[in-house]
């Protein structure tokens, strides 16, 4: 069984912090996130864009180019071979990242022990899950996946991509004490790009000043790291 990759970024500087990557992007998502930014990674196609073969092939080239390897998708661990995937990759000396919003916690914690380092997306508080994700009953197992992250010893950030529609500042405040009563310590607020997204209704909405200054000053104040991304 082989690694369904949907596409590659041969180099990154922004997918890793403080390292240069590489992104591999995994093919499938169970979620219909309305802000998706890859909504053509959603689906798992019978044949692979991309061999796994391939995809080794050119990694193997940019050995000393680049500092590490990112996994992405759609969902990564969707898919059943990448840990096999994984482990190919740190043989040839790379770093591991992986981007995750935890939606399969088993898979998750295979893979957690060969992974340096951990993007983890936290969609919205647990009431909230389904109307982001647009998928009934999504919300329990991102936060079993949010509470192995924080027990592996891993590196990693909390990250939660916001807008307007579906976050009200009140909500984006109460995430925020969820998290750090969890244990959180590094936690980013993702502003809304349209780039990629499809629903044109989000796209319509106004984004640029949300959340305002008093609400990320109040989400700062509970974190030993926190970021907030514009662009």
């Amino acid at each position: 069984m082989q690694l369904k990759v949907g596409g590659i970024t041969p180099f990154s500087a922004t997918d890793y912090p403080g390292k240069l990557a590489a992104v591999v992007f995994v093919q499938g998502c169970p979620w219909r996130c309305g802000y998706c930014h890859n909504p053509h990674l959603q689906s798992r196609t019978e044949d692979s864009p991309m061999a796994w073969a391939d995809v080794l092939a050119l990694l193997r080239r940019r050995v000393g180019l680049i500092d590490a390897v990112v996994f992405s998708g759609g969902e990564p661990t969707m898919d059943p071979a990448l840990q096999d995937a994984i482990r190919e990759v740190r043989a040839l000396g790379y770093g591991i990242g992986l981007h995750t919003a935890g939606m399969y916690p088993r898979r998750l914690a295979e893979v957690l022990p060969w992974v340096d380092w951990v993007g983890m997306d936290i969609k919205a508080t647990p009431q909230s899950y389904d109307t982001v994700t647009r998928v009934a009953y999504s919300a329990r197992a991102p936060w079993t996946s949010a509470e192995l992250v924080l027990a592996s010893g891993v590196a990693h950030e909390f990250r939660t991509t916001v807008h307007p529609s579906l976050h009200t500042p009140t909500d984006l405040v109460a995430l925020a004490h969820t998290l750090r009563a969890m244990g959180v310590q590094n936690f980013v607020l993702q502003a809304f790009r349209g780039v990629g997204c499809l629903d044109d209704g989000l796209r319509a909405t106004t984004v640029a000043a949300y959340p305002d200054d008093a609400v990320v000053a109040q989400v700062a104040a509970l974190f030993d790291r926190f970021t907030l991304r514009r662009e």
